[in-house]
């Protein structure tokens, strides 16, 4: 029973991908709610053509994400949702389905 309940959990994340294109970056993390902001950054890997990629495994809903890019906060251009933050920044908006 507890087998299955684990897959059907599994079953239900998504993988979802986040790129970000920046070819002089020394590095380019993933900083979001399903990271715990800063905590636990899901580090991205440079593509040969500059494009900074990662994939994590998502539950239905919505989350809030941006990119550190070597050290700087900054937001995603390809999303068009965004919401402010406390900070007087917008972070992007990711609808898992």
């Amino acid at each position: 029973m507890q087998m299955t309940m684990e897959k059907r959990a599994r079953a239900s994340k998504k993988k979802e991908e986040f790129s970000y294109f920046a070819p002089e970056a020394q590095s380019v993390e993933l900083v979001a709610s399903f990271t715990n902001w800063e905590k636990n950054p899901v580090a991205l890997k440079r593509s040969k053509d500059g494009t900074w990629k990662g994939t994590v495994s998502l539950d239905p809903g919505t989350y809030e994400y941006r990119f550190k890019v070597d050290g700087q906060w900054r937001n995603d251009p390809d999303c068009p949702r965004r919401q402010t933050n406390p900070y007087g920044e917008e972070n992007c908006i990711r609808e898992v389905e």
